[in-house]
Formats: C-alpha cells, sequence, structure tokens
C-alpha cells in the first residue's frame, strides 16, 4: 500500500470518527498501521475511537503510544487529558498532573491563553489533592506570567487573593515554607489594593489575622497586623477580640491587654471576648462577685474558649458556685480536647478545679466520680494540693482508713503544708477527737492563717466540743467571725452565726439576717432559708417571707425547694388563697411525695377551698404514710361526715377511738353522724332504725360530756338528738341511756319518750347555763311544744300542757328578742301560735309574715301561711300563699300537699294527681293517707274500670303499689289510725297479700274495737273476716262473720264461702239459700247460683249442678262466670254438645278485651274435646296476635304446642321465654313449659350450652324446687343427653342414680296437698317408667327387674309397668345369648296386645322379630304402629315408624336377598317421609339403597344432598360422607374426592380420613 493509500485510509477514518462510525475509524486505523506502526495520526484516531467506545485503557495505551512517536505534538497530549478529565479512574487521575506539566510546557511559547487554563486546572486538581505547596509554586508561575504582562492591580489582587485562599485551608497543620508562602501572599494581596479603607480590604485582614491566630509563632506578627487594622478600621471589634482572645489564653492581664479588653466594651458593651478579659482581670483583683457575672456573660457569647470556662470554674468556686464550677470545669475540659492552642497544662488544671467542686457539692456523694477525675490528672501524685484533696474525698466517703493513709504520706513527703494538718483535723472531727482536732487546725491555721476553711471548721469543733462550749459558744463565733471575714461568700458560716443569734442570743433580727445572707449566698441551703422565713414569719415580715419563698420557687426545677413551697403554701393557706395553697403544696409533694405532713397540709388546702373529695384523697395518702396520725385520721372521718356519708365516717370515727380512746372529736363526730343516719332513717319512715341510730349517739356523747362538760355544741347535740325522737310512735321509743346523763349512779337508765324528750330540754336548759344563744332559746322552745304534743295525743284532759306550750311561746320569743332577724325564730313562733290549744292565729299570721321578711325565698314559712289560711277557710288566700312556696321549691313536698287540700276542698279533678305527686317528691304521713284514700275510692268504683282515666291513674301509674307503699310507711309511724289500717288491708287485697291484708283488717278492729261508730266496725269486721277466709283460717272466719248482727248479702255470702272451703257443704249450701232469698239484684243472684252448682257438683250431683246453672243463664243478666261454669260441666262430663252450646252463649256475652285468656282456654280445651288439634294452637295464635302482650296466652301457647302440636316445639318454647321476660310471676309455668319444649324439639347441651332443656330445667328448679314436675323432667332431659352421648360420642351427663330422682319425686308429690290425686298418680307412674328405662339403658337390669316387680305390687293394673318388665326380662335373656322359643315370642306378642295402643311397644316387639331375623313379622309391626299413629293422628309417631320401617327395608337389601319387594318398601316408605318433611334421613336411607344395588349417577346425587345439606345432623352427614367416599373412590373421581375431603376437614370426621388413607393404600 502505497503513501496516498495511507491518506486515503486516515481521511476514511477521520470521516467516521466525524459520523461518529468509531469501529469503522477502528479498521482503517488498524489498516494503516499494518502499513505503518509509527504513523501518529493513525494512533491519535485509536485512541480517540476507543474512548468514544468506552474502551479508556486502549484509548491510553494509544495515546500513550502517539506520544513516545512524537512527543512535541500537541495533539496525542491533548487527548489524553481529555481522556483522563472524561474518565475517574485511578491510575489516570494520577498521571492527569504529569500531562498537565507537559502541556504547560508546549504551551508556555505557542498559547499563553491556553497555558492559564492548564495552569488553573492543574491548580485545581492539586487543590483537591491537598496538595497545598504544588499547588502554590504553580499559581506563583501563573501570577509571574501575569506580571510579566503587565496586567492591572485588580487583576493581580484577585490573583494574590486566590493564592491566600489556597494555602489558607488547614494552615496550622502545613510546614514552615507553606505558612510562609500564605503570609507573602497576604502581604501581596493588601499591596494590590488600591481603595482603602474598603470592605473587600476589612475582608483581607480578617482573613489574614485569622490565619496569624493559628500559628502561635507569628505573634508579633499577628500583634502588628491587629494594630495596624485597628488603625485603619477604629470601630472594627475583630482584630481586638483576637487579640484579647490571645491575651486570654495567656492569662496576660497587662496595661496593653486590659486596654484591648476596656477597648472592646466600649465599642460592644456586650462583647463576650472584652466580658472575658474583664472578668479575669476582676478574677485576678479578687473581685469575684464581678469576675464571674462578667466571665459568664463572655462564656455564653465565646462559647470556643476553654481558658475563659476555666477562669469563671475558678470565679464561681471562689464564690461557692459549686455546681456551677462544675459544669464550666467540664465545658473547658471538653473545649480542651478540641483546642491546641491553649495552655498544656490547662487541662490538669480544669481537673484539679473540678475535683475540688464535686468535693463541695452537697446534692449527692460524688466521692467515686472525683477519684476517676483525680485519675485523670497527670501530675496527681506529685501535687501536694491534689493528694490531700484525695483523702478529703475519702474522709467524706467514710474510708477513715485511706484518708489517713493519705495523711501520713503527706506528712512524710510535705510535713509543712497546711493541708496536711487540716487533713489531720478533719480526720479527728470525723471521729469527734474534738481535742486533737483543735489542735490540727490550729497548725494548719499557723501554717496559713488566709484558708476562710481553716477557721471554719475550727469553729465546728468548738461548736461540739464539749458541754462547755456548747453552752458558751463564743469561741465557735470567733472563728465563724473570722470565716467570713476571709471569705465573705462561704455560706455555712453565716447559717451558723444565724444558729448563734437565734439560739444563744435571742436576736431573732440578727439571726434572720444571717440567715438571710447565707441564702443570698446559696440558694440552694434550705435549712437557711427555711430558718430565715420562720423568723421572718414571726417578726412579722410577710413581705420579706414571701419574696424569700418566691425567689426560690420561681427558679427552683421540679422536684425541688420543697420547704419553700411548703411554706409559701401554708402562707397562702394562712391569708386565704387557697388556690395557690394548693398549687404550692403539689410542688413540694413533688419534692418528698411520701411526706405525710405534705399531704394534710394540702388537705387542708383542699378542705378550705371546698374540694371535700380531693382532701379526702390527701388525708388518706397521709393516714396511709403515717398511720399513727390521729389528726389524719380525724380528718378523713370529718370530711366523709359532711360529704354525707356517714356510715363511712362512722367507721373513721370507732377506729380513732379503739387508738386514742375517748377522744372528744371523735366523739362529737360520732354522735354527729349518728344523728344524721336518724333523720335520714326518719325521713324514709325507718323509725326503729332511727332509735338505734339516737342510742348510740346519746352513747357516744355522753362520753364526751364526761370529758369536757364545757362544751356548749355537746349539750346542743344532747338535746337535738333527744329531741329528734318526737315524729316516733311512743311504743317504739325505748331507749337505754347512761345513768351519768339523767343524774343517777345506775349505769344504764332506761327511759321513753316523755322522758327522752324531757331530757332533751334539760340538755338545752345546761348548753344555755354555759352561754345564752338564740338558736338554743328557740331549740328549747321546740322541745317544750314537742313534750307538749305528746302529752296532749296521750292524756288530752291533763294540764301539764298548757304550761309547757306557755313556755314554748316564751323561750321563742326570747331568742326572736335576741335575735330578730331570723326568720327560723320567726316561723318557730307561727307554728306554736297555730297549735289548737294555743289558737292564737293572729300572732302566727304575724310571725309567718315577719319571717318571710326577714328572709324572702322562704318556702317554709310561706307553706305555714298557707296552711294557717286554709284553717280559716281562706281558700283563695290560701291557694296563692302555697304557689308562691312551689315558685321558691318545686321539690318541697308540704306546699304541694296544701293545694291538694285545696283541690280536695273544692272538688276538683286534680286532687289524685296533686296527692301522687306529694308520694313522688317525698314520703309524708298526710300525702300518703291522701293518695291512698284516693286510690281506694277509685279501686271502690267499678264502673270507671274501661275508662282512660282509670287506666292511667291506676293502671299506667302503678297506683296500687305505690299507695301501699306509702301506707305501710303511714302506719309504721302512726299505728292509732283504723282508717288508714282498713285501706291498707284493701290494697294488700289487690297485691294478693293475703296474709297483710288479714293482718291490716285486724289492727283497724282492734282500734274500732270500742269506738261508738258500730257501722264502720262491722264494715271493718266484714272485711277481716273475708281476709281469714283467703288465708285459710276458716273457723276464725267463721266467728267473725257470726259476730255481726245484721246479716247483710255480703255476710251470708262471706260466710257461705267460708263454710265451702272448709268443706261443710250442707251448711254452706243453707247459707247460699238464705243468702239467695235476701238477693236483690239479678246478678247476686246469678253468683249465688253459680256457687250452688259448684256445691252439687263437689257433692257428685251433676244433674242438679246442670239445672241451678241453666236457671243463671235463663236470667235477663246471666252471669259469665255462670257461662263459665256451664262450660267447663260441660268439659268434665267429656258432653261435647253442652261445651259447644255454653261457650257459643259465653261468646255471646264477653265483651272484645275482657276475660281474654279464660276464653281462650275455655275454647281451646272445647277444640281439644272436638279433637281438632290444629285448632287448639290456632286458637292460642289468635288469641295472641290480638293481645300480644298478655303473658299468660304465652304460656298457654307453650303449654298446648307439646301435645297438640309437636312439630312446633321450637316454637313453643319461645313461646314460653315470651311469656316469662314478659312478667317474672309467669316463670313457675312459663320455665316449665319452654323445658318441655325444648325436650320434644331434642335441644341438647352438646348444641347450645345456655339454651337447651336441662339448664331450662334446672332454671326451673332453682326457682321452684318443691315442684315435682320439674324434677321429673330434669330426669327426662339428663337420660335424653345420656342417649344422645352414645351418638355425638361427646360425654355427657347423664342420670346416675334414676332411683334417686324417683324418690324425690314422691316425696314431692307427698307434700303436695293441692295437686289432684289423678295427675299426681301420673306423674308418680311416669317418672317410675322412666327411671326403670334408665337403668336398663345403663345395663343395671336387676335393679330395673326389682323396681317394675315393685311397682306391679302397688299397682297390679299398669300395662306398661307389665311391658318394661317383659324387656327388662328379655334383655337379660338376650345377654345370655339363649335363643327365642316360639313361646316365649307369643308371650311377648301378647304383652303388647295388653297395650295396643303403645306405638314404642309395637317398635319394640319389631326390634324382638329383627333380631331373631323375622323380617317380615318386624315388617307388621311397624305397619302396626303406623296405623296406629295415623289414628291418633300423632306426627312423630308416623314419621318414626316410616323411618323405621325403611331402615328394616335396607337392611334386607344389604343382606342381598334377592326381592325386589324390599326396595321398593324402602322407596315407598322414604318417599311419604319426604311428603311430611324435609328428612335428610330418608335421602341418606335413599342414597345407600343406590349405592348398595345399583351405584348409579343417583347414588353420588342423594348423597351429595346429605354431605352439603346445612340443616342436616353431624351423624347423618359423616355417614353420608362415608358411604359418598367410597361411591368416589370406585369411580376414581379425584376432583370430587378433594371436595369431599375438604369437607370432612372442616367438620373434623375423622373417619372419613382414615377411610381414605386405607382406600388410597390399599389401590
Amino acid at each position: 500500500m502505497s503513501s496516498k493509500e495511507v491518506k486515503a485510509e486516515l481521511k476514511s477514518a477521520r470521516d467516521a470518527i466525524r459520523n461518529k462510525e468509531y469501529k469503522d475509524a477502528l479498521k482503517h486505523c488498524k489498516a494503516v498501521l499494518k502499513l505503518d506502526k509509527n504513523n501518529y495520526n493513525a494512533w491519535v484516531f485509536i485512541g480517540l475511537a476507543a474512548s468514544e467506545l468506552e474502551q479508556p485503557d486502549q484509548a491510553q495505551a494509544a495515546y500513550k503510544k502517539a506520544t513516545e512517536i512524537e512527543p512535541e505534538q500537541l495533539l496525542a497530549w491533548q487527548g489524553l487529558v481529555n481522556l483522563y478529565e472524561k474518565v475517574t479512574q485511578k491510575d489516570f487521575q494520577d498521571d492527569l498532573p504529569n500531562v498537565y506539566q507537559k502541556l504547560l510546557e508546549l504551551y508556555k511559547s505557542s498559547d499563553k491563553q491556553k497555558w492559564c487554563e492548564v495552569c488553573k486546572k492543574l491548580v485545581e486538581l492539586y487543590q483537591q489533592e491537598k496538595k497545598y505547596l504544588q499547588a502554590a509554586h504553580a499559581w506563583q508561575q501563573l501570577i509571574k506570567m501575569k506580571e510579566d504582562e503587565d496586567i492591572k492591580k485588580d487583576e493581580l489582587y484577585q490573583l494574590w487573593k486566590k493564592l491566600t485562599e489556597l494555602l489558607g485551608e488547614e494552615i496550622e497543620l502545613q510546614d514552615n515554607e507553606t505558612q510562609q508562602m500564605l503570609i507573602n501572599a497576604f502581604e501581596n494581596a493588601l499591596s494590590c489594593v488600591e481603595e482603602m479603607p474598603a470592605e473587600e480590604h476589612k475582608a483581607l485582614y480578617q482573613q489574614y489575622i485569622l490565619c496569624l491566630s493559628k500559628l502561635p509563632h507569628e505573634e508579633t506578627k499577628l500583634k502588628e497586623i491587629c494594630n495596624r487594622t485597628a488603625i485603619t478600621y477604629p470601630s472594627y471589634c475583630y482584630p481586638l477580640e483576637v487579640l484579647s482572645l490571645h491575651y486570654i489564653r495567656s492569662g496576660d492581664i497587662g496595661k496593653e491587654a486590659v486596654n484591648c479588653y476596656n477597648k472592646l466594651v466600649e465599642m460592644e458593651s456586650s462583647n463576650g471576648h472584652g466580658l472575658i478579659g474583664i472578668g479575669v482581670k476582676a478574677l485576678h483583683d479578687k473581685k469575684f462577685d464581678m469576675a464571674a457575672e462578667s466571665l459568664s456573660q463572655g462564656v455564653q457569647r465565646v462559647n470556643s474558649c476553654p481558658s475563659a470556662s476555666y477562669f469563671l470554674a475558678q470565679a464561681q468556686l471562689k464564690i461557692h458556685k459549686h455546681e456551677q464550677a462544675v459544669v464550666s470545669c467540664e465545658q473547658a475540659i471538653k473545649l480542651l480536647s478540641q483546642d491546641d492552642l491553649s495552655p498544656g497544662d490547662l487541662k490538669d488544671r480544669a481537673l484539679g478545679l473540678k475535683a475540688q467542686a464535686l468535693l463541695q457539692c452537697t446534692d449527692a456523694d460524688h466521692s467515686d466520680q472525683i477519684l476517676r477525675v483525680l485519675e485523670q490528672i497527670s501530675n496527681k501524685d506529685g501535687d501536694p494540693v491534689l493528694i490531700a484533696l484525695k483523702g478529703q474525698v475519702y474522709l467524706k466517703k467514710g474510708s477513715l482508713e485511706e484518708a489517713s493513709k493519705v495523711f501520713r504520706e503527706l506528712q512524710q513527703t510535705h510535713p509543712e503544708f497546711a493541708e496536711t494538718y487540716f487533713l489531720e483535723g478533719q480526720i479527728h472531727y470525723s471521729q469527734k477527737n474534738y481535742s486533737e482536732a483543735e489542735k490540727s487546725l490550729f497548725k494548719a491555721i499557723g501554717k496559713n492563717p488566709e484558708v476562710a476553711n481553716h477557721y471554719f471548721c475550727l469553729g465546728l469543733t468548738y461548736w461540739f466540743m464539749s458541754e462547755e462550749t456548747k453552752r458558751d459558744k463564743t469561741k465557735a463565733v470567733t472563728q465563724f467571725l473570722k470565716a467570713a471575714k476571709l471569705d465573705p461568700y462561704m455560706s455555712k458560716v453565716f447559717c451558723y452565726l444565724g444558729h448563734y443569734y437565734r439560739e444563744v442570743s435571742g436576736d431573732k433580727t440578727r439571726a434572720r439576717g444571717c440567715y438571710k445572707k447565707a441564702f443570698d449566698l446559696d440558694g440552694n441551703d434550705g435549712e437557711s432559708g427555711a430558718n430565715a422565713v420562720d423568723l421572718s414569719v414571726e417578726l412579722n415580715d410577710m413581705d420579706t417571707a414571701l419574696a424569700i419563698l418566691s425567689s426560690v420557687t420561681e427558679r427552683a426545677s421540679a422536684g425541688m425547694a420543697k420547704w419553700a413551697w411548703l411554706r409559701r403554701g401554708l402562707f397562702y393557706l394562712r391569708v386565704g388563697q387557697h388556690s395557690k395553697a394548693v398549687s404550692d403544696l403539689h410542688a413540694a409533694l413533688r419534692a418528698d411525695p411520701k411526706d405525710p405532713n405534705c399531704w394534710e397540709c394540702l388537705g387542708e388546702a383542699y378542705l378550705s377551698r371546698g374540694g371535700y373529695s380531693t382532701a379526702l384523697k390527701s388525708f388518706m395518702k397521709a393516714s396511709e404514710l403515717n398511720p399513727d396520725s390521729v389528726y389524719s385520721a380525724y380528718k378523713i372521718a370529718s370530711i366523709k361526715q359532711i360529704l354525707g356519708t356517714y356510715t363511712e365516717a362512722v367507721t373513721e370515727y370507732q377506729s380513732i377511738i379503739q387508738k386514742s380512746g375517748d377522744y372528744v372529736p371523735a366523739l362529737k363526730g360520732l354522735g354527729e353522724c349518728h344523728l344524721m343516719l336518724a333523720k335520714a332513717a326518719l325521713a324514709d319512715f325507718l323509725d326503729a332504725k332511727a332509735v338505734d341510730s339516737i342510742g348510740k349517739a346519746l352513747e357516744y356523747l355522753t362520753r364526751a360530756v364526761q370529758q369536757r362538760s364545757e362544751l356548749l355544741c355537746l349539750w346542743k347535740l344532747l338535746g337535738d338528738s333527744c329531741t329528734c325522737l318526737h315524729l316516733v310512735s311512743p311504743a317504739k321509743v325505748k331507749l337505754s341511756v347512761l345513768g351519768v346523763l339523767v343524774g343517777q349512779n345506775t349505769p344504764q337508765k332506761l327511759l321513753n319518750k316523755p322522758e327522752l324528750l324531757e331530757l332533751g330540754g334539760r340538755c338545752y336548759g345546761r348548753a344555755l347555763k354555759l352561754q345564752s344563744s338564740a338558736n338554743i332559746w328557740c331549740d328549747l322552745g321546740i322541745n317544750y311544744f314537742y313534750q307538749a304534743q305528746h302529752l296532749l295525743f296521750s292524756d288530752p284532759a291533763g294540764r301539764n300542757h298548757s304550761d309547757l306550750l306557755e313556755k314554748s311561746v316564751q323561750c321563742i320569743k326570747k331568742s326572736i328578742m335576741m335575735d330578730s332577724s331570723n326568720h327560723q325564730y320567726w316561723n318557730a313562733l307561727g307554728v306554736v301560735c297555730c297549735s289548737k290549744d294555743v289558737d292564737n292565729k293572729a300572732v302566727a299570721q304575724h310571725a309567718f309574715i315577719k319571717s318571710i321578711q326577714c328572709q324572702q325565698n322562704n318556702v317554709i314559712a310561706w307553706t305555714n301561711l298557707g296552711a294557717l289560711y286554709l284553717l280559716n277557710e281562706s281558700i283563695e288566700l290560701s291557694h296563692q300563699a302555697f304557689k308562691v312556696a312551689q315558685s321558691l321549691d318545686p321539690s318541697y313536698v308540704r306546699c304541694w300537699i296544701g293545694q291538694a287540700l285545696i283541690a280536695e276542698t273544692v272538688g276538683s279533678y286534680e286532687t289524685m294527681d296533686l296527692f301522687r305527686h306529694t308520694t313522688e317528691l317525698s314520703m309524708h304521713t298526710e300525702g300518703a293517707k291522701g293518695y291512698a284514700h284516693w286510690v281506694c275510692v277509685t279501686l271502690l268504683d267499678k264502673s270507671n274500670r274501661n275508662t282512660e282515666l282509670y287506666r292511667y291513674n291506676i293502671v299506667q301509674m302503678n297506683a296500687i303499689t305505690a299507695a301501699h307503699l306509702a301506707l305501710n310507711k303511714y302506719t309504721e309511724r302512726i299505728q292509732s289510725d283504723a282508717t288508714a289500717f282498713g285501706m291498707l288491708g284493701y290494697l294488700n287485697e289487690h297485691l294478693k297479700l293475703k296474709r297483710q291484708a288479714k293482718d291490716a283488717y285486724e289492727r283497724s278492729t282492734l282500734i274500732l274495737r270500742d269506738t261508738e261508730d258500730k257501722a264502720l266496725y262491722n264494715l271493718v269486721l266484714r272485711h277481716y273476716g273475708r281476709s281469714l277466709c283467703a288465708v285459710g283460717q276458716y273457723d276464725e272466719a267463721i266467728k267473725v262473720y257470726r259476730s255481726i248482727p245484721p246479716a247483710e248479702f255480703d255476710d251470708l255470702a262471706g260466710l257461705a264461702l267460708t263454710y265451702f272451703k272448709k268443706g261443710l257443704l250442707k251448711e254452706s249450701m243453707k247459707v247460699y239459700k238464705t243468702a239467695l232469698s235476701v238477693a236483690k239484684t239479678e246478678q247476686e243472684k246469678a253468683h249465688v247460683l253459680t256457687a250452688m252448682a259448684i256445691i252439687e257438683y263437689s257433692q257428685g250431683d251433676m244433674e242438679s249442678s246442670k239445672t241451678l246453672l241453666f236457671k243463671c243463664s235463663v236470667l235477663k243478666e246471666p252471669s259469665i262466670e255462670s257461662l263459665h261454669a256451664l262450660c267447663a260441666l260441660g268439659l268434665a262430663k267429656r258432653d261435647i254438645t253442652l261445651a259447644t252450646a255454653a261457650l257459643n252463649e259465653l261468646l255471646k256475652h264477653v265483651k272484645i278485651g275482657q276475660d281474654v285468656y279464660e276464653r281462650c282456654l275455655i275454647t281451646a280445651a272445647t277444640y281439644a274435646l272436638q279433637g281438632r288439634s290444629i285448632a287448639v294452637q290456632r286458637q292460642a295464635c289468635k288469641a295472641i296476635h290480638s293481645h300480644p302482650g298478655n303473658p299468660e296466652l304465652w304460656s298457654l301457647l307453650s303449654r298446648i304446642v307439646p301435645q297438640y302440636a309437636p312439630r312446633n316445639t321450637g316454637g313453643g318454647a319461645a313461646a314460653g321465654i315470651v311469656a316469662h321476660s314478659l312478667k317474672l310471676r309467669q316463670a313457675k309455668t312459663s320455665l316449665l313449659y319452654t323445658a318441655v319444649n325444648e325436650l320434644a324439639a331434642g335441644c341438647l347441651a352438646s348444641d347450645s350450652k345456655k339454651q337447651n332443656a336441662l339448664k331450662t330445667f334446672q332454671r326451673a328448679a332453682h326457682f321452684f324446687p318443691d315442684n315435682p314436675a320439674v324434677w321429673a323432667g330434669i330426669m327426662s332431659a339428663c337420660e335424653m343427653e345420656d342417649n344422645a352421648s352414645y351418638i355425638t360420642k361427646i360425654p355427657a351427663k347423664g342420670i346416675e342414680c334414676p332411683v334417686t330422682f324417683l324418690a324425690s319425686v314422691k316425696s314431692k308429690l307427698e307434700r303436695a296437698d293441692k295437686l289432684p290425686s289423678s295427675y299426681s298418680q301420673s306423674l308418680e307412674n311416669w317418672t317410675l317408667c322412666q327411671a326403670i328405662s334408665s337403668l336398663k339403658d345403663q345395663n343395671k337390669l336387676s335393679e330395673a327387674e326389682a323396681l317394675c316387680t315393685k311397682g306391679l305390687q302397688t299397682c297390679p293394673d299398669q300395662a306398661s309397668l307389665f311391658l318394661m318388665l317383659r324387656q327388662v326380662q328379655l334383655k337379660q335373656l338376650l345377654q345370655s345369648q339363649a335363643s327365642l322359643m316360639e313361646p316365649v315370642l307369643e308371650e311377648l306378642k301378647k304383652t303388647v296386645m295388653s297395650n295396643p295402643n303403645s306405638q314404642t311397644a309395637w317398635h319394640w316387639l319389631a326390634d324382638v322379630y329383627q333380631s331373631q331375623a323375622m323380617m317380615m313379622d318386624a315388617e307388621m309391626c311397624y305397619r302396626k304402629s303406623l296405623q296406629l299413629a295415623s289414628q291418633q293422628g300423632n306426627w312423630s309417631g308416623k314419621l318414626s315408624s316410616l323411618l323405621r320401617l325403611a331402615l328394616l327395608a335396607l337392611k334386607v337389601c344389604m343382606a342381598k336377598i334377592p326381592d325386589a319387594r324390599w326396595p321398593a318398601l324402602l322407596q315407598e316408605a322414604t318417599s311419604e317421609v319426604l311428603k311430611m318433611t324435609s328428612c335428610p334421613l330418608a335421602i341418606l336411607l335413599q342414597g345407600i339403597l343406590q349405592f348398595s344395588t345399583k351405584g348409579s349417577r343417583k347414588t353420588r346425587q342423594l348423597l351429595e344432598k346429605v354431605v352439603y345439606h346445612g340443616s342436616c345432623s353431624e351423624t347423618i352427614a359423616s355417614v353420608g360422607r362415608w358411604y359418598l367416599l367410597r361411591h368416589l373412590h370406585a369411580k376414581n373421581d379425584d376432583q370430587l374426592i378433594e371436595v369431599l375431603l375438604q369437607n370432612a376437614k372442616i367438620h373434623e370426621d375423622e373417619r372419613v380420613l382414615e377411610l381414605h388413607k386405607q382406600l388410597s393404600e390399599g389401590s
């Protein structure tokens, strides 16, 4: 290839590079190199192409080759630079400076601009690699070239400035040449600045100074430049700050340094460097306060100077701010680890200073920390101060041996050192060897008399030295004064001086001054502060005390300064600022939450501001912390008393009495609490409880009076307690009081009501002797009034009550004379003057009006005024007064009673509502009797029973119960009101409280026995006789009825009824005939005829009974009761015609909503007699639909469902639950009916733990344990659970001993004398059969046979027992594996035929035939039972017979007997079942038949219906899965098998899973 071809290839390569076809370019270049290995351009092109193809190593090699070929050519070097700048590869970067140097050589003569650019790149590269010297040399070459070009000064300035920036980084770490080069650069840069002063020039000076400050050896240059800058810029602080920092580090306080500090402060008053310098000068001049303040301010602004922090620590230690000194030392030590310019020994000095400060700290023991600090000091073993300090640390730590060791070491090495003897003195002092301590401290003072601490310790030694010095503190005070003179900042000295002036001199003013001085010096000295505050309070200087406390609390952190918070809290409590007191006492508790005194103070603060609950908690906490504190316990009791929890307060007071004996405040509190409990009991009409409480109150108050008889309050409380029982009936007031109280020597004295009231008056008199008081005069007057009231009641003819009333009036007038502005006194005077014997209504009116004038919102006075107007028959005025009282207090019951009495007077229809409202507000005798009267009046009027007014007033308002409760309370208190007892008896009868009614009527007769109103007495006797008959006291009732002289109809009817109930039917008939002759109305005659018919029926004469009832029906006004009786007679005789006719006649006369339950019951019974089972249930449902709120109807439905609609037993159970929820009194029957329905529905405990037959029977037994039917039901439910456990394989609590249940039922039947004999016999026979069946199932055959035999001996005609006996005997025979002979089978058949209407008997006989393989005979038995069930309408029996028949056919089919009749029989039976109900068992039997005979697709369809049917029982589903798995396995249907196995896993069907495992292994 020729040179032309080379050129062509190079041209092609250039074109390819231009077109970015770099691979083609490489091909062309390689072609060139084959001809010319040293072709420069080819190698350059290869480098360029390889670089673009990201092949840096190949590119570098190509460029290197080109530079070797022609080293002076630029092209290859430029390519190499581009490659190195593009690729950040380490070897490339290392070689890049060399390439830049080569380019500089090549550009130097050819292209100066390019040379400058490359030079700048080289400098930048050196700067990145921190090769500052090489960068500076390169930049100096650039500056030199620019100087040769004669550039402008500002451009040259920028170049020199750039050089300063290059060298300024980490200059303190560079060598001397670099540092000198930087100084030279700054000088040249400054010389190039044309405009001065200027910001640029000032900034350059600042950079220059900053760099010089980093070079310790350039101190002279630094001062020169700083002074030059300060001259040029006199207001610029920075140069002086740097210079001052230099002075501070060196500790220079010369004239030049001080001038620098002062200039800085003059220029800027808050300049940190200036303040630090001034602080250092003040520290040197021993102006420690000023030094600490200036240094502290300076350090806050200049936080990078360790020397400043060290000087600050020195100043703080001098003024005994030890904690602050520790912080400053730590700051200095921290800064020293980052500062290389400070003196080398500064860290050791800072550590030593920190150790001294820690030693003086009193907030905690820092001994171990001090020892660790001392270990960090380099010359710790050579410095005697540090050694002595170490000894003091050991001494403070309690290590005397170590301290003594340090002392001996000091004594050997530094015997002339003062601290040596000071340490010795401290050791002796700690050992209480004060004489030796005195000697050692004298030596220390002799060696160094300028140490205040030596004098202070000597003063302490004298303070505690001996008894003489304890009495005469002169020596100690002398030393304290010397110490205070040497160190006026030592707070401890002034504290002891304060002790001296307070305890020895008695100069409280000077003592307070010393304490205040000590506290001002050391704000953490709580002892001095507390003493200063206490003395200020004693000197009545509250402002000073509050100022001290506020200053402490303002700066105190959380949980600190307890003494200040406590004292300020008590101060606020004293001046009545309770909220502030609470806040401060809380703060005190944060400091010490276990101080009981603080808790007590907090309780007092809460109590003062009315926070009783929180105060109670505070005192309870105090008592918990200090259980022996009587004060806390007393406060707890008193607060509970204030809160009205008197019972708890009594308990607390009694605990105090047990601890502290007869503690009078506790005895008084007990008396008050029992008095308040008595008043509360009286308000609730619990009079007996009130009497007991007053007895206890008198006991405790008497004990208190024995201790402190001069206390007026005790005598007043005694008077109140005695007077409190004026409302109680005299028969209930019998109190034993201490003989001391009544002036007798006997331990106890029994007082009745008048004696107790008299005692109350004497107690008030004793109180008045101690101090005449208006309220006690009033109380005494009221007491006299109550005494007079009692005498007037017990002895109306006596005269003493007049004298007492006069005394009462005079006493109350006396109280009014003493205090005429008290409305209560005027009101009391009005009440007394209103009384019957005083009868001064004018004065009473005046008194009430005066009471209202004294207190406008006086509801009591307004009510009393209204009552006065009502007595005077001024209805309008009375109404207005009561109306005002109601507006003042709508809850005050007496004004409402007044309005009710007005309404009653004027005949208003609102009377009953008003009286009812009074009983709702509170209990009052007048309101209770008034309301009861109106309730009884309303009940007696039977014509209004269906009116809205009656339903509202009586039914909706629950009037009978409310009036009954009110009258009970009324009669408990007022036991002489015959009318009230009569009304109470009447209400008791309405509430079915027969015995209580009898007792009330009896009390009424006893009260009226001697009355002149014989008509009223006879009326009460009639009621009394009726109540005696109701409770079964027939003889007494007959006597009462015969004692009533005029024989009226009601008396004759009552007497006849009593004879009837006693069983004297002839006498009853005779009296009824007499009553019939005196009967006036058709209804009365009908009732008598009905009663006579019942008597005839009882005597067995049904025809006469029917005749009498027919007579009733032909009356003009036939009696509903007679029609009921006629219908019942038809049902009893099973006379469908009579029953139906009577029912139709009854339905004509019964009004809608009247006698709903009775009508429904008779109608349903009639349908049952007609054999219309469905109609029975429908009748009950129809009645419930019309009256859904009637619980009796729901109970009736639950009762009839199991017998007449067994398919709906679930609904029957729900009906029983509804009946129970509607009326709890229905529980006795509804629970039993619910349980029977659940039993019939098969509700097992395994299905529902809460709602099952056994659980419901158990609830019924809990409520009604004497009901034999309940225990029979439990027996049956247990048997059901036991049988179900065989299927579910879940253990059940079955009947372990059914004989026990049988005995229990028999015993309860014997005690239940009211049950019909037929019912009792049926229940006993059924229970016997159930027990035999249970024993047979438990395989206790001998016991079952014995029970059967015993039963047959008692009742030989019981076919069911004979059948049970044969079943037991057969089971014994089959267990002996004996074959059944033909005669045996015939005997069994005869047994069944003797009881042909028993389906279970036919089923049992079929099972026997099956066991003997007599399938045809078994089929006939099942068909017989099916026929019997159809005839009886027994749905369950029919379903059971069909399923058993289908199962029999399936057994034959699975035995592979070739007879087409059996599959057809199964199909027919199951089809009939499915017509009756959706039965999964029938579908299962069909599926198994298909599986056994055909194995067709129909098999899978039927079995899947069973398996995946939601309502199917698990037992049936498990059998279905078992057969379905076998079927699917035979068909190899893996997909459906997987679905079936998933279903089995969900239902935990282990049997199917095990079968699948066996089938899989077999295949």
